[in-house]
């Protein structure tokens, strides 16, 4: 792809991007994606900002099953609805948009899910991850932005929000630590793909990284 001359902003020559943002629940994941979409936006780009799950009519149903339904949903359960959502949205969303050459922005993805119930749940990173990659036909984004916090920051974030916590808020303090260090892992094992930053940061400095690091995407 190529690039503007003026501030290194990108055109809309080329392939779409498939750009995913991942992180613990309080990272600041909504503010980032608003801003990235923003920035693109008033670039010339043509953005899909999405969310998993709840990115489709379907997307919407699961989502308040998995996050707000009042009895328990067993482990396996759970992460079968999160590929069933996923795959379901990839095929309706995520590849007509990148097909039409936009830039999808979107708020969670398999990262996710190998986190929070591979991880979280202990029910084996590399058999959720592989669940998924088959749900999605092996669909990877071409930019995964994590946005590390440690829980005590996050806690303070979701507590401020004085909204309800949903049932993944809810868990106790060593399932978020497990969700962490496995996004922590994945980053490590996939650099070419992740953009580590501490979401401690101020935005504005985290919002000129994710722009640097797309920029760089968009002209490859």
């Amino acid at each position: 792809m190529t690039q503007a001359a003026s501030g290194g902003r990108p055109t809309n020559a080329g392939r779409g991007l498939f750009i995913t943002l991942e992180g613990g629940d309080g990272a600041g994941k909504t503010t980032q994606a608003a801003l990235l979409e923003a920035w693109l936006t008033d670039a010339g780009r043509t953005v899909v900002r999405t969310r998993e799950p709840g990115g489709t009519d379907v997307g919407v149903l699961v989502r308040d099953i998995v996050l707000h339904h009042r009895g328990e949903i067993a482990p396996r359960a759970e992460a079968l609805l999160y590929a069933a959502d996923r795959a379901h949205h990839v095929e309706t969303v995520v590849r007509p948009a990148l097909e039409r050459g936009d830039v999808v922005i979107q708020d969670r993805y398999l990262d996710s899910s190998v986190a929070y119930q591979g991880a979280g749940r202990v029910l084996g990173s590399a058999e959720v991850r592989d669940l998924s990659l088959w749900a999605t036909g092996g669909l990877l984004p071409d930019v995964t932005v994590l946005l590390d916090v440690d829980q005590s920051v996050a806690r303070g974030r979701l507590d401020a929000d004085d909204k309800p916590f949903d049932r993944l808020e809810s868990e106790q303090s060593a399932f978020h630590e497990r969700v962490r260090s496995e996004f922590l892992a994945l980053a490590a094992a996939e650099p070419d793909r992740f953009l580590v930053l501490d979401a401690a940061r101020p935005i504005d400095d985290l919002a000129a990284a994710v722009r640097d690091r797309v920029s760089g995407a968009l002209d490859a």
